[in-house]
C-alpha cells in the first residue's frame, strides 16, 4: 500500500488509492492483503483514540476538572452580585428616608408660589375691574381699551376656579361690564352720527374703536355692519325703491352716488376707524352685493314680463361695460392696500378678495344677447371686407403684405375674446368659440376665394393672389393660436369642445388655391407657345436634332413669369409648392399637347423626347428664382430635382412606344406592352390614331395585341395605365371634357379635388372653377360641403408638402416666421 502515509493526507481519495492498487486484473489476487494491511491500521488508529481520552479525563490537568472549577467561580460571582444588590436597595432606602423631608418642603414652597400669584392676579384683576368700570362710566375709552384687555388676559387665568362663588360672581361682573361696554360705544356711535357730531366727537370715536378691537370680532363685526348699513341706507331707498332711478338707465347714478359716498368717507370718517379693519373694502364690497341682487332682479323681472328678448343689447352692454370699468376701479383702489392682520401671517401676502365679477356675474346669464350681437357684427363685416379695396390707396404692395380686412378681424377677435373672458369662461366663451369658427368659414369662402374668382378667365393679379396667399397662411398660424387661447381662459370641462383645427385647414386650403392660381397665370403665359408646338409637323420630320424653336420660348415665358413670382413670393414652403405645381402642370400639359399633335411619327416623338429632356433640364432650377441673391452659387435641392424628373419622365412609356415603327407590327405591340404595360384595347387605339395608323390596319394590330397580352409571359400587366387612361384622342372628347371641367358644381369640383392622390394636371382648373362658382352659391348646403371640402384640401396639401420636406408650423426653419 506504498505506506500508510497515503492514508493520512488530507485531500487523500479512496477512489483513486484503490484504482492504484488495483490498476491491472492480475493485482485482485492482492485483495486479502490489502484488507488486512487496513484493519491493522484501523486497529492503531482505535488504539491511539483509546489512549488519548484515558489521558485526557484523568491527568491532573483535565478538561473535568476545569469545567468544575468554572462552575465553582460562576457561583461565587453571583453570590457577590446578590449581595451588591441588596446593599443598592439598603442605600436608596436610606437616600428616600433621607430626602423625603426636603420634597415635601418642596411641593409646600411651590404651593404657596401659586397661592400667592394668584392672589396678586386676583387683586389685579379686582382692582382692574374696578378702575375699568370708572373710566366706562366717563367715557375715557383710551384708557379703558387698555384696561379691558388687561382684565380679559387676567380673566382667563382663573377659569379654572369657576367652581368658587367670589370667583364666579367676579367673572359674571366682567362679562356684564364687557356687553355695557359694548352697548354704551354703539349707543354713542348712533348718537354721533345721528346729530352729525363725528367731527367733534373724532377722537372719542376713535378711542372707542380701540375699545371694540379689544372685545374682539363679534364686537368689531357689529360696529361696521353697524356703519355699512348706515352708510348705504339711503342708496338703498332711492335705487331700489323707484323703478325709475334704478333702472338699467341710470346705472351711472349709482356708481357716481358710491363715489360721493367713498369721497365723504375719506375725508370724514375712514380715520375714525383703525386701518387693518379695512372699513372702505367691506364698505365696497357690501354696495356690489346690494348692487349685484339688484341687477339680478331688474333683469329676471324683464324676462317675467316676456320683454327679455327685448333688451336692448347695446344698453346691456354699455352697462355691462360701465360695471367692468367700476370693478376694475374699485380693484385697482384696494389692491396696493396693506392686508396685515392680527389672525394670520400670509394675509399680508395674499389676497383673496377681487372685485372682477362681483356686480358683472350678474349679466352672465343674459351674454347670450351680447353673443348674438358680435354675430351680427361680424355678419355686417363680412360683405364689407368683401368689397373693399385689398390694399389702401395711401399704401403700396409689399411681398409680405397682409390683407387690411384680416388685421380688423384679428384685432376684433382679440379684444371680444379678452372682453368675453372677463364676463363668463363658461357656455358664453364655448358659444363665441363657435360664432369665431363661423366667421372665420365665412372669411376664407366670401372674401379670400373671391379674390380668386376675380378677373375672369385670365384670374386676378399676381398680387393679389400673393395677398391672399399671405393672408390665409396669417390665419392659418393665428387660428391656432386663437384656439390656444380659448383653451386657456375657458373652464377645464368644456376644453375638449373648443376646436378650429378644421378653419386653419381650411385657410390652409385657401393658401393652395393661391398656388395654383399663381401656377395658372404662369399657364396663361404659355398658351401661345402651346399653340406653336401643335402647329408643328411632327409627321413629316425626316431626322430629330437639337431642341425644337418653341422649347426656347415655353422657357423663356416660363422663367420669366416664375421669376416675377417667386420674386414676391415670401414663405419657402409656399415658392417649393408653387414650383412642384407647376411643373406638374406644365408636364400635364406637355402630354396633352401631344395628343393634339397628331399624327406623330417615330421621328417625331424622338424629337419630343429630345425637347422633354431640355425642359426637365430647365425646370429643375426654377426653384432658383425664390431669394436668387442667397441661392445664386447653390446648386437645387436635391428632392425638387428628383421631384421634376419624376414629373417629367411620366411621358417617357408613350413617347418610347411612338419612336418604334409599326413594321413588323410585333414589335409595336412588344414596346407598347413593355412601355405601357396595360391591358387596355382602348388605350392601344389611343396610341395607332397618335401614330396616325388607318382604321383599316388597325384591326390586325388589335388583334396581334390581344394575342400577346393574353399570353402567360404577360400576366403583371396592369388594367389600364394611369397616363393613357385620362386621354382623349378625338377632338369632342377633347371638348367635352372641357367644359365638364368648367361647368363642375363647386362642391363637386372641390370633391375631386379633395381625392386621396394629388394629381395636379387637372386639380388646379377644378379648384379655381370651383372658386368661380362659390359666389353664386347660396344654399347653406352647399356651402357646408364646400367648406368641408376645403378642408379636406387642406388637410391634403399639407400632407403633400410633409411629403416634399417641408413642413408648415411656426417657427420652422423652412418658413423664415413671420
Amino acid at each position: 500500500m506504498s505506506g500508510s502515509s497515503a492514508l493520512d493526507e488530507v485531500d487523500y481519495d479512496p477512489m483513486e488509492h484503490l484504482n492504484m492498487l488495483f490498476s491491472h486484473p492480475s493485482t485482485v489476487s492482492s485483495i486479502s492483503q490489502v484488507s488486512q494491511s487496513l484493519k491493522a491500521h484501523q486497529n492503531v488508529l482505535s488504539s491511539e483514540i483509546n489512549s488519548l481520552e484515558l489521558e485526557q479525563a484523568y491527568k491532573p490537568d483535565s478538561s473535568l476538572e476545569r469545567m468544575q472549577s468554572a462552575q465553582t467561580e460562576l457561583a461565587q460571582l453571583f453570590r457577590k452580585i446578590e449581595t451588591v444588590r441588596s446593599r443598592a436597595i439598603e442605600t436608596e432606602q436610606n437616600i428616600t428616608s433621607m430626602t423625603a423631608e426636603i420634597k415635601r418642603l418642596d411641593g409646600t414652597k411651590r404651593n404657596l408660589t401659586l397661592s400667592m400669584t394668584a392672589l396678586k392676579r386676583l387683586q389685579m384683576l379686582t382692582t382692574a375691574y374696578e378702575q375699568l368700570r370708572g373710566l366706562a362710566k366717563t367715557r375715557q375709552y383710551r384708557e379703558c381699551a387698555g384696561l379691558l384687555q388687561a382684565v380679559i388676559q387676567l380673566m382667563k387665568h382663573f377659569n379654572s376656579y369657576r367652581s368658587i362663588e367670589q370667583i364666579a360672581t367676579l367673572s359674571r361682573e366682567v362679562s356684564e361690564l364687557q356687553r355695557e361696554l359694548l352697548e354704551q360705544v354703539c349707543e354713542d356711535f348712533e348718537m354721533a352720527f345721528a346729530k352729525g357730531e363725528v367731527t367733534t366727537k373724532r377722537n372719542m370715536l376713535v378711542e372707542a374703536c380701540l375699545v371694540m378691537d379689544a372685545l374682539g370680532d363679534s364686537a368689531k363685526s357689529r360696529i361696521i355692519t353697524w356703519y355699512v348699513n348706515t352708510e348705504l341706507r339711503e342708496y338703498r331707498q332711492v335705487f331700489r325703491g323707484n323703478d325709475e332711478a334704478g333702472s338699467l338707465d341710470n346705472i351711472g347714478r349709482r356708481y357716481a352716488w358710491f363715489k360721493r359716498m367713498m369721497k365723504s368717507h375719506d375725508d370724514e370718517r375712514s380715520t375714525i376707524f383703525p386701518s387693518h379693519w379695512h372699513v372702505g373694502e367691506l364698505l365696497a364690497t357690501a354696495y356690489c352685493d346690494g348692487t349685484r341682487d339688484d341687477f339680478k332682479g331688474i333683469l329676471e323681472r324683464s324676462m317675467r314680463r316676456g320683454d327679455g328678448n327685448k333688451l336692448d343689447v347695446n344698453l346691456l352692454l354699455s352697462c355691462l361695460q360701465e360695471t367692468l370699468d367700476f370693478e376694475q376701479s374699485l380693484e385697482k383702489r384696494f389692491s396696493d392696500a396693506p392686508r396685515a392682520s392680527i389672525d394670520t401671517l400670509s394675509s399680508a401676502e395674499e389676497k383673496t378678495h377681487t372685485f372682477n365679477g362681483l356686480i358683472s356675474v350678474a349679466f352672465e346669464p343674459y351674454l347670450s344677447l351680447w353673443v348674438d350681437s358680435q354675430d351680427r357684427q361680424l355678419s355686417s363685416m363680412i360683405p364689407k371686407y368683401r368689397s373693399q379695396p385689398l390694399i389702401p390707396q395711401d399704401e403700396e404692395f409689399s411681398p409680405q403684405a397682409v390683407m387690411r380686412s384680416a388685421i380688423e378681424l384679428f384685432h376684433f377677435y382679440k379684444l371680444t375674446l379678452s372682453q368675453c373672458a372677463k364676463l363668463s369662461t363658461s357656455d358664453r366663451l364655448l358659444d363665441l368659440s363657435k360664432v369665431f369658427s363661423k366667421y372665420l368659414d365665412e372669411y376664407a369662402q366670401q372674401v379670400l376665394l373671391h379674390i380668386l374668382q376675380a378677373g375672369g378667365p385670365q384670374g386676378p393679379s399676381v398680387q393679389d393672389v400673393i395677398l391672399v396667399l399671405n393672408t390665409a397662411d396669417f390665419w392659418h398660424i393665428n387660428t391656432n393660436q386663437l384656439e390656444e387661447s380659448i383653451k386657456k381662459r375657458i373652464d377645464n370641462e368644456l376644453v375638449s369642445k373648443v376646436d378650429l383645427s378644421s378653419q386653419s385647414d381650411a385657410f390652409l386650403g385657401v393658401a393652395s388655391a393661391a398656388v395654383l392660381a399663381l401656377v395658372h397665370l404662369v399657364e396663361l403665359e404659355c398658351e401661345s407657345i402651346w399653340r406653336e408646338m401643335k402647329n408643328t409637323n411632327w409627321s413629316t420630320m425626316d431626322s430629330a436634332g437639337d431642341q425644337s424653336t418653341y422649347v426656347g420660348e415655353l422657357v423663356k415665358h416660363v422663367n420669366s413669369k416664375t421669376e416675377e413670382v417667386l420674386g414676391i413670393v415670401g414663405k419657402q414652403q409656399y415658392a417649393r409648392a408653387f414650383c412642384d405645381n407647376l411643373v406638374e402642370h406644365l408636364a400635364t400639359s406637355y402630354v396633352n399637347n401631344i395628343v393634339q399633335c397628331r399624327p406623330i411619327s417615330e421621328v417625331g416623338a424622338q424629337q419630343m423626347l429630345v425637347d422633354k429632356y431640355a425642359l426637365t433640364k430647365s425646370f429643375g432650377n426654377l426653384l432658383s428664382y425664390h431669394n436668387p441673391s442667397s441661392s445664386a452659387n447653390q446648386a437645387p435641392p436635391s428632392s425638387f430635382v428628383r421631384r421634376v424628373e419624376h414629373s417629367m419622365n411620366r411621358m417617357d412609356p408613350l413617347l418610347k412606344t411612338l419612336q418604334v415603327r409599326s413594321s413588323p407590327p410585333e414589335g409595336l405591340v412588344q414596346a407598347y406592352l413593355i412601355h405601357i404595360g396595360d391591358r387596355s384595347d382602348t388605350n392601344f387605339k389611343k396610341i395607332l390614331e397618335l401614330k396616325g395608323i388607318r382604321k383599316l390596319d388597325q384591326s390586325h394590330l388589335i388583334e396581334l395585341f390581344g394575342i400577346h397580352r393574353d399570353g402567360s409571359s404577360n400576366e403583371k400587366l396592369v388594367q389600364n395605365s394611369p397616363l393613357l387612361t385620362p386621354l382623349m384622342t378625338s377632338a369632342s372628347a377633347s371638348a367635352s371634357a372641357s367644359s365638364g371641367i368648367s361647368g363642375m358644381n363647386p362642391s363637386a369640383a372641390l370633391t375631386a379635388a379633395s381625392g386621396a392622390r394629388f394629381d395636379a394636371g387637372f386639380l388646379g382648373e377644378k379648384l379655381l372653377s370651383a372658386a368661380r362658382d362659390i359666389g353664386n352659391t347660396t344654399q347653406g348646403a352647399e356651402k357646408a360641403t364646400i367648406n368641408e371640402n376645403l378642408r379636406n384640401f387642406g388637410k391634403f396639401f399639407k400632407r403633400d408638402i410633409g411629403g416634399l420636406g417641408v413642413r408648415f408650423g411656426k417657427g420652422s426653419a423652412e418658413d423664415g416666421g413671420r
